[in-house]
């Protein structure tokens, strides 16, 4: 009886420890309108290069677009995705750059300190977390999650790797930009019960592909990308 529980613990201990974290996920509110922006932009563009452990995200949101320059990768699911962060009521309200750090911290996306700090909560809180899988199949994507605890919205999203764009009007006039990992499409497509799923949908819009499990509460329970 010992030995069998023994090995049933050693199992479970041995499936948990072959699960790994899922990256942390980081969203910068940016606008190419926003001349504080920049820094915050590069800021993530390093994160990308450098920190496997990490999504970094993109979200250029509409609000500066009458200021001067229209951001051509703006897009209203991005301004209503900070609003959404910003109706938890743990946010000082939406500004750019803002960083929002696993769904949970909120930080200046220019300030490195912060950014670090904030990085360094997440990943020491990180745990191991099902993996869901993207499969592109002609114009169609199938996703499968394994079963998991915890219940949350499924967030599909494409984005595409960089961008240089030089801004002729606005905050940033005669300013090239170098942005990475722009979101170009952001959608829910279902909910999770944490029973395993397959899910099929049509290719978003972005070079490459992510999906997010996230809770109520902005927490993220899964995170698969290509």
């Amino acid at each position: 009886m010992v030995k069998s529980i023994l090995a049933a613990l050693t199992l479970i201990a041995a499936t948990a420890s072959a699960q790994p974290a899922r990256p942390v996920v980081v969203e910068l509110f940016t606008s190419q309108g926003c001349n504080s922006c920049p820094p915050a932009d590069a800021l993530l563009g390093e994160l990308v290069r450098d920190r496997p452990d990490v999504l970094a995200l993109a979200f250029h949101v509409t609000y500066w677009n009458t200021l001067g320059w229209p951001d051509p990768f703006s897009f209203k699911g991005a301004t209503e995705r900070q609003a959404g962060y910003n109706r938890l009521g743990r946010y000082g309200g939406s500004y750019t750059p803002q960083m929002v750090v696993d769904g949970r911290i909120d930080v200046v996306g220019s300030d490195r300190t912060g950014v670090a700090a904030a990085l360094k909560t997440a990943t020491s809180s990180a745990v191991a977390a099902p993996m869901p899988r993207l499969t592109r199949d002609g114009a169609g994507i199938t996703i499968d999650i394994p079963a998991g605890p915890g219940t949350g919205r499924i967030l599909l999203v494409g984005y595409d790797r960089e961008h240089r764009t030089i801004v002729p009007r606005g905050e940033n006039a005669g300013s090239t930009l170098v942005e990475a990992n722009i979101v170009r499409e952001f959608v829910a497509i279902g909910d999770w019960t944490g029973t395993a799923l397959q899910l099929r949908h049509p290719v978003p819009k972005g070079e490459k592909l992510a999906v997010l499990i996230q809770s109520s509460d902005g927490r993220y329970l899964a995170v698969g990308r290509e």
